[in-house]
């Protein structure tokens, strides 16, 4: 972990932030040159909150446009990658993933970047562990999705199809 980690870390949160001025999970992301510029920011849900299948890291990524090499990249997110964004770290070749909060969200892809070869920092920063509980209370827990978008049955529905 390095002074600029911590740097990167709070334009991350500032992402995170505006996400939850939208009500939208409170994730931002960074990615970084090797020299700390941040090449690209983003947040869940999108710049207006209503692109719900837009990631956090996806968002940063792609807001810095295509590069020749991610190896000497940094991926700073606010949460630990999902499954699907850990997938694009890997396939991009990004050399390091810095996560605020490696507490909240099973951190299994994490080790997975990690045997990979990709550099990981767990920082467990507590302003992001907070903003993550604090929303996650206000909405019920980890998903406010309907329990059919999550592989189970509502209760009115029929389990055949």
């Amino acid at each position: 972990m390095t002074a600029q980690h911590r740097e990167l870390l709070q334009v991350a949160i500032g992402e995170a932030d505006a996400a939850l001025a939208r009500g939208v999970l409170p994730i931002g992301a960074v990615l970084a040159g090797a020299d700390g510029t941040v090449l690209g920011s983003g947040r869940a849900g999108g710049e207006d909150g209503t692109e719900f299948m837009t990631h956090a890291e996806t968002a940063a990524v792609r807001a810095a446009g295509e590069l020749d090499d991610y190896s000497r990249t940094s991926l700073v997110t606010t949460m630990t990658p999902c499954w699907y964004c850990a997938g694009m770290v890997r396939f991009l070749g990004i050399g390091t993933v810095v996560v605020g909060d490696s507490e909240s969200w099973s951190d299994e892809a994490l080790d997975w970047l990690r045997d990979a070869g990709v550099a990981t920092v767990r920082l467990n920063d507590r302003s992001c562990v907070e903003m993550f509980t604090d929303w996650a209370s206000m909405h019920g827990g980890w998903s406010t999705l309907p329990a059919s978008v999550e592989g189970k049955p509502d209760a009115g529905q029929s389990r055949s199809h």
